[in-house]
């Protein structure tokens, strides 16, 4: 299924976090790939983790990589960071049900099916959130959700694109989320 090679897909600007993750979904559908892994080129998302993805996405339709699923495997964040990291993630939890213990992680693999499934149009979320929403529209259509842990270590270089507009995003579309759930518009 690997056939060794890695496709760049470049963009004019900074045109925010969705829409990157968006095209790059759209452009390994386009060259009919089986399997497709999302994660940080920064070596926050370590690749070593990456046999470990495709051995469990066998059996499971998305697979997310867990900073929290064996305890914290954070490595060089602040506590401030790891806090609203830990309580983001129970507060998402809560209110859509979701069954993960890290759903705004962004090292995930996901089959085609899935993202086929996924009408991008309708995805809204940027930042963090935007982890949320694909964990959710993938579980309300009925597919299987994995976490494996990881051990995720900050970024070296770069800086966090963590703001407060992101904080509130997360906030108030946990229940836009959960409402779109319970009238089957996901």
């Amino acid at each position: 299924r690997y056939a060794g090679r890695v496709h760049v897909l470049h963009r004019a600007g900074k045109l925010g976090l969705r829409t990157a993750y968006l095209e790059g979904f759209a452009s390994a559908l386009e060259m009919e790939t089986d399997v497709i892994v999302q994660m940080d080129a920064d070596f926050s998302h370590d690749p070593a983790f990456l046999p470990r993805f495709l051995e469990a996405i066998e059996h499971a339709d998305v697979v997310l990589g867990s900073r929290y699923a064996t305890g914290v495997n954070v490595i060089n964040w602040p506590i401030s960071r790891l806090l609203l990291s830990l309580g983001a993630n129970l507060y998402a939890r809560g209110v859509t049900g979701l069954p993960l213990t890290d759903s705004t992680g962004g090292f995930k693999c996901f089959r085609r099916e899935v993202l086929e499934a996924i009408d991008f149009s309708k995805v809204k979320s940027n930042g963090y959130a935007f982890q949320i929403e694909m964990s959710f529209r993938a579980w309300k259509k009925g597919f299987r959700l994995k976490e494996i842990p990881i051990i995720f270590h900050d970024r070296v270089e770069g800086q966090s694109k963590m703001s407060k507009r992101i904080v509130r995003e997360a906030i108030w579309m946990v229940w836009w989320l959960r409402l779109q759930g319970l009238l089957g518009r996901i």
